[in-house]
């Protein structure tokens, strides 16, 4: 049987490469960006709900930021930055669809973009139903038992002995990554090797495809097993199996989704944490709270704080006519702090009373995995508390920061415990 659990050599300058906002490998989406963007938001939102341009411009950022949505050079661009029309947006799938063209039949191009993440209306619902049994929350304990936790556990082993650690790269990074392989049956080994290969889908294949034909011919218990005997059934009532190359897309738009996401809103709310270590104490006493600190934390700052969304007619949409052909961005940064919605909006506050926040998208196309993400952050931070005492930021380091444009995070985040 393969090994699935961390090694102790697990590279970590490697991981550091990988999930540092700061590094060139996450440089295209703005990762160079410093600047608290929430002023400029506000002042936005304020002065009007939709506005002609791209986020990051409207934002100041001076150079290319890519994400999802962009470039699309030859299209006029629009962004809103209040909760009602984010929603509205997400809501109203047919004029405000995920892809410019939706893709049906998917064919054998492999990739992110090949996935239901461009397909819309009644062919989304069918892809998406087949993979949703596995991501619901009944399914959490599931993904715990099977990889999350032996996952947070090796990782604090290696450091519950040093009395100091960085968790930002160190810990938060490593367990998602591990968890989605780990459920694809990629051996850890490979585990960075095929997180850094996402942008070349061919690489990403010669590591996925052994394992397919090995659950093609024998399934176990996993969400390779799960695609391999998934079946689909067509709008005529006739039903297949995937593709590989269907197979293969679904896992690129899981690994894609699943490892770049998590991480980086599990650090956010640590650092949340360990920079009010009132509210940290109440939550070590009562982890019943943990649950809305994370829900928090997605709300004020979510990792990912803009998404799109392509015009697929003429529409007045809040006082401003769209074209078809148009790009729509959604800032959910924003729409996380609209006072319209929430009281204090600016400060991260556990105890005030949940409503619901984009931080996680909305409509047709909200993120499959989000229980999944909950599951992975709370085992994670209430590993900590359990196994590492005292626990709090190392006044003598340099204090974690929150960088990134498209892709927002907390820089290292340094502790000492015992």
């Amino acid at each position: 049987m393969t090994d699935l659990s961390p090694p102790a050599a697990l590279d970590r300058d490697r991981i550091r490469e990988l999930f540092d906002l700061r590094s060139s490998y996450n440089s295209f989406s703005g990762g160079d960006y410093t600047d608290d963007p929430y002023p400029v938001w506000h002042e936005l939102r304020a002065r009007a709900a939709v506005h002609e341009g791209t986020v990051h411009r409207l934002t100041g950022y001076p150079g290319e930021a890519m994400f999802q949505g962009l470039p699309f050079p030859d299209r006029p661009h629009f962004s809103v930055f209040g909760f009602e029309a984010c929603d509205a947006a997400f809501r109203d799938s047919e004029t405000f669809a995920s892809s410019p063209v939706a893709i049906n039949p998917i064919g054998d191009d492999v990739g992110v973009m090949n996935s239901m993440l461009s397909m819309g209306g009644d062919q989304h619902r069918r892809y998406r139903a087949l993979v949703q049994p596995s991501f619901v929350p009944a399914k959490a304990k599931w993904w715990i038992v099977n990889w999350i936790q032996e996952t947070v556990q090796d990782l604090v082993d290696r450091i519950a002995g040093d009395g100091r650690a960085e968790l930002n790269t160190d810990f938060c990074a490593a367990i998602p990554v591990l968890t989605i392989t780990g459920s694809f049956g990629v051996p850890v080994d490979q585990a960075l090797v095929i997180r850094e290969s996402l942008r070349d889908p061919a690489a990403v294949v010669r590591i996925l495809a052994p394992i397919v034909a090995a659950r093609r011919e024998s399934p176990s218990d996993d969400l390779i097993s799960v695609l391999v005997q998934a079946e689909l059934k067509e709008a005529d009532g006739t039903t297949h199996t995937l593709s590989d190359a269907e197979i293969y897309s679904f896992a690129i738009l899981l690994l894609t989704a699943g490892s770049g996401t998590t991480w980086k809103q599990m650090g956010i709310t640590l650092t949340a944490l360990l920079q009010r270590p009132e509210v940290l104490a109440a939550v070590r006493e009562d982890r019943t709270l943990l649950k809305a600190c994370v829900e928090e934390s997605v709300r004020w700052l979510p990792t990912d704080p803009m998404f799109s969304r392509h015009v697929t007619r003429d529409v007045d949409f809040y006082g401003t006519t769209l074209p078809k052909g148009s790009v729509l961005h959604m800032c959910l940064g924003a729409a996380g702090r609209d006072p319209e919605r929430w009281d204090r909006p600016d400060e991260f506050d556990p105890y005030r009373p949940l409503k619901r926040s984009l931080g996680f998208g909305g409509g047709p196309h909200i993120c499959l995995g989000m229980h999944l993400a909950r599951a992975e952050i709370t085992t994670g931070i209430n590993a900590l508390l359990d196994r590492l005492p005292n626990l709090r930021l190392d006044p003598d380091a340099e204090q974690p920061r929150y960088v990134g444009l498209y892709e927002r995070g907390a820089t290292e985040i340094p502790v000492l415990f015992g």
